[in-house]
């Protein structure tokens, strides 16, 4: 028997927004393929408004998240927790827990409860004191209301170990090899002609999009400097007026695109990843296929996936140095091929949709076995 499989907790697919959309699209689509029925929860306003996509059914949910703010996101998760309980999934996969924990109560009672536990969000240095304090406690309730976890990053599976005695799967992203199609389709005379430095990243301050940014705008180079990654909000706006007379420095807004975001990663001379919080980072996986030479903030998270196939930076003067200095030599050929090897045998995404399903039917068979000695 096929399960029937719901995943929650994000704002719907195909992906306009960020990691756990990204990864949803992959992997119900994926298991689809597999003869699983899946069906994923969207925004009502998503900009996909069908009821399905590729063999997954959508369901769409009412998200006031445009008219009240960030509280809108606790409605819309209960919304979809609603809906969930009417329709007997056998498995509920939850992406993230940051608005939907706090409505452990009503997850489904007969589904099996997994729950991608994110990375670390209370760390988030967006968030004031009391916000990070309420994503402590809403870490806390995953743990409470599920009954298995996902850790998209080796450091956050040792964190829960360690934190709260629980044992996790440890699954990451996954991204595919940049196809000789993609690299058929870049112009190799306009790659030569645009020697850019890229970073792709949410506005955020976690992302050290400032600190990348300044020692870049501190440097020598000639080189332009583009910057993927909407602007629209507070920290956006501030890095876009603090860095407005440096005219090397472009910012290009979000790009959804998968295939113009992989020929500006696969054409720029180094490019720059600088989150600091989170597990196994998408927009770090798709630069490795990519092709891309990287430059890296120096934590765990990214040195447990780059090891030492990068070069690293903690601070501006470190930014600073690496643009003025680094040469692409065989020594640089090694490490993108070396990264490349990891997607191919590490993140690629059939490897990941296996160990998804794998999971999902070991939890499903437990909590049946359960259920059965129960009864």
């Amino acid at each position: 028997m096929k399960l029937r499989i719901a995943i929650l907790g994000t704002r719907g697919i195909p992906n306009y927004y960020g990691g756990f959309e990204h990864i949803s699209e992959y992997v119900s689509e994926g298991l689809v393929k597999r003869g699983y029925s899946v069906t994923v929860y969207n925004s009502h306003n998503h900009h996909y408004q069908k009821d399905n996509w590729n063999g997954v059914e959508i369901r769409h949910c009412f998200d006031p998240e445009y008219l009240v703010g960030t509280a809108g996101q606790f409605a819309y998760d209960f919304n979809c927790l609603l809906d969930a309980r009417k329709r007997s999934f056998d498995v509920v996969l939850i992406m993230g827990y940051t608005s939907s924990s706090v409505w452990g109560k009503f997850y489904p009672p007969n589904s099996t409860i997994i729950t991608n536990m994110d990375g670390l969000e209370w760390k988030r240095t967006k968030y004031s004191k009391p916000v990070q304090q309420f994503l402590r406690y809403a870490e806390k309730l995953a743990v409470k209301y599920s009954q298995f976890y996902i850790s998209d990053s080796l450091i956050i599976k040792s964190y829960l170990g360690e934190k709260y005695n629980i044992e996790s799967k440890y699954i990451p992203y996954g991204a595919d090899l940049f196809s000789e199609e993609e690299r058929e389709q870049v112009d190799n005379r306009k790659a030569l002609k645009e020697d850019y430095f890229l970073l792709m990243a949410r506005m955020e301050p976690e992302n050290n999009i400032e600190t990348i940014l300044e020692g870049f705008n501190n440097s020598t180079s000639r080189r332009k400097f583009k910057v993927l990654g909407s602007t629209d909000n507070r920290f956006g706006k501030f890095i876009t007026h603090r860095f407005k007379n440096d005219e090397r420095i472009e910012f290009k807004g979000s790009i959804y695109d998968t295939g113009k975001v992989r020929a500006l990663q696969n054409n720029s001379y180094l490019y720059f990843h600088g989150h600091s919080v989170g597990g196994t980072n998408p927009s770090l996986l798709e630069a490795m296929a990519s092709e891309a030479l990287i430059a890296a903030h120096n934590n765990p998270f990214n040195q447990s996936v780059l090891h030492s196939d990068a070069f690293y930076f903690s601070n501006a003067n470190d930014v600073r140095n690496l643009v003025e200095t680094v040469q692409r030599k065989e020594t640089e050929k090694i490490m993108v091929n070396n990264n490349l090897q990891k997607i191919k045998y590490q993140f690629n995404w059939e490897r990941i949709i296996d160990q998804y399903e794998a999971f999902i039917l070991e939890c499903h068979k437990k909590t049946n076995h359960e259920q059965v000695i129960a009864d």
